[in-house]
């Protein structure tokens, strides 16, 4: 939807009934989405850009105001797309406009900086226990991580050059991963 001010990016909104006065002046009634710095607690580090919060704040508004159509994905979906177009945003909260809360309020975190996914961050994944990492958080430029054949974390290394060291006959990749999971709700 048209913003008042040209500078700004396009309101988003989700279309939930269309109808006409008794003038034949069509209005809609929308659900808005917002944006991360629209938000009380303002845009974080892991939001992606693309990043949308479907909230309770529901409004009507003329038809006229409507510029155009988009498509709001499902985090999951957002993830799997093999191109992100200019009408492409994602949701994976929803948001509490007179409150502030989120749901759901807690998310899996990544890497040892424990962040949620980005999706416009690339992130490497362990061989040895799955978990994903940010290349920087590794050491690594973003650079070197496109080159990598083979990813393992730091832990999982030491455990690796560990194993090798004691002289143990050669254990199967599934046994040697760790099992304890490193995701945790935050």
């Amino acid at each position: 939807m048209r913003p008042s001010d040209s500078d700004k990016p396009p309101y988003v909104a989700r279309v939930e009934k269309i109808e006409a006065d008794h003038r034949n002046n069509v209005k809609v009634r929308v659900r808005w989405y917002y944006r991360p710095e629209e938000s009380i607690g303002g845009r974080r580090q892991f939001h992606g850009a693309k990043e949308l919060f479907l909230s309770d704040h529901y409004d009507v508004q003329s038809a006229h105001t409507i510029e155009g159509k988009c498509t709001v994905h499902s985090f999951k979906n957002y993830t799997k797309l093999e191109n992100v177009g200019a009408e492409d945003y994602f949701c994976r909260f929803e948001y509490k406009a007179s409150t502030g809360g989120f749901t759901p309020d807690r998310v899996a975190v990544y890497c040892k900086c424990e962040m949620p996914y980005n999706p416009d961050d690339l992130m490497v994944q362990c061989e040895g226990c799955k978990d994903w990492f940010h290349p920087s958080c590794m050491g690594m430029t973003i650079e070197d991580a496109k080159k990598l054949e083979h990813f393992l974390c730091s832990d999982c290394s030491s455990d690796d050059d560990a194993k090798r060291s004691l002289n143990t006959f050669p254990v199967s990749p599934s046994v040697e991963a760790k099992v304890e999971p490193k995701r945790r709700k935050r």
